[in-house]
């Protein structure tokens, strides 16, 4: 791994203009660099040979697709890994994911910063205060508001997991409005936002048992609307995406229940739990949408 390093450290030392044509080669090598970090010991080394900070350098890459595949390594290297979160920390690398999180003009790249501060934070009190203290639940209203369903899904995702980790963070969320954003997507045309968004405001929900405070109550009537869609449109699915859709269907069940203290229609209807199906309700504790190392980094 050390020919990386060195690959990196020469390169910083050259102008911009002059590394134009390596560039796709040096895209290639991070790929390779992000298959030997996923080895736990390799991205450890990585930071005892010098090629932490050369690294950490190419997220300011003046070439998108360098800063995009350097958040992909540095994601890879701080999953799960306390000691290179910390590292990384030390050397402001938090700073400058939050900065393409929230700046860079390619959105790629602003998904792939998402994903690296995802994984960066996970799991680590102080990046998740470092976070917070950076507005980083405003980018991520702002990433909601994107338009675009990749960069949606990995703001969801991390959404979910804060919550569960500090219900407390709850009132944050509802103070920015996100309650507003999570209605809409939750009749978003892709499934995997729409179950994320309805896992978003189940765990609003659940802030409260019994009751939505964490939604304030003139938004009941909207919220029911969009309930009421979603089980109508669960009613017109064929056996095959209803089978597909057991998360949905739980999760508007749920919603429904904590919100207004009652089951929903799909009960009545028999689209809750189908014949052979588990009628266990989700599981809003569990690490759902944390993926696998690759995906995340595919994704």
């Amino acid at each position: 791994m050390k020919i990386y390093v060195y690959v990196f450290i020469c390169m910083n030392l050259l102008e911009e203009d002059t590394i134009f044509l390596l560039i796709l080669v040096f895209a290639d090598m991070l790929d390779e660099l992000q298959e030997h970090v996923e080895s736990f010991d390799m991205a450890n080394d990585l930071h005892s040979i010098g090629g932490l900070v050369p690294l950490l350098g190419y997220l300011k890459s003046s070439h998108a697709n360098i800063r995009r595949k350097a958040a992909e390594v540095v994601s890879t290297i701080v999953q799960n890994n306390p000691r290179d979160q910390q590292l990384v920390m030390e050397a402001n690398g938090l700073e400058q994911l939050l900065s393409n999180f929230t700046l860079d003009p390619d959105v790629l790249v602003r998904t792939k910063s998402l994903g690296a501060i995802s994984s960066l934070i996970r799991h680590n009190k102080p990046g998740i205060s470092a976070f917070r203290l950076a507005n980083g639940y405003a980018a991520l209203r702002d990433a909601l508001s994107s338009g675009d369903v990749r960069f949606q899904r990995k703001a969801l995702n991390l959404i979910h997991y804060l919550l569960n980790e500090n219900h407390s963070e709850c009132h944050i969320v509802t103070e920015l409005g996100f309650h507003h954003i999570l209605m809409n997507l939750a009749s978003s045309e892709d499934a995997n936002v729409r179950e994320a968004a309805l896992w978003g405001l189940l765990d609003l929900a659940q802030d409260r048992p019994g009751k939505f405070d964490s939604i304030p109550n003139e938004e009941d009537d909207r919220l029911k609307q969009i309930l009421q869609e979603r089980i109508k449109e669960i009613g017109k699915m064929s056996a095959e995406d209803l089978g597909a859709a057991k998360e949905e269907r739980q999760l508007v069940d749920s919603i429904w229940s904590a919100c207004f203290n009652e089951p929903s229609s799909l009960r009545e209807k028999g689209l809750l739990v189908l014949p052979g199906e588990d009628s266990s309700p989700p599981d809003v504790t569990n690490n759902h949408f944390e993926p696998p190392l690759r995906a995340w980094a595919a994704n």
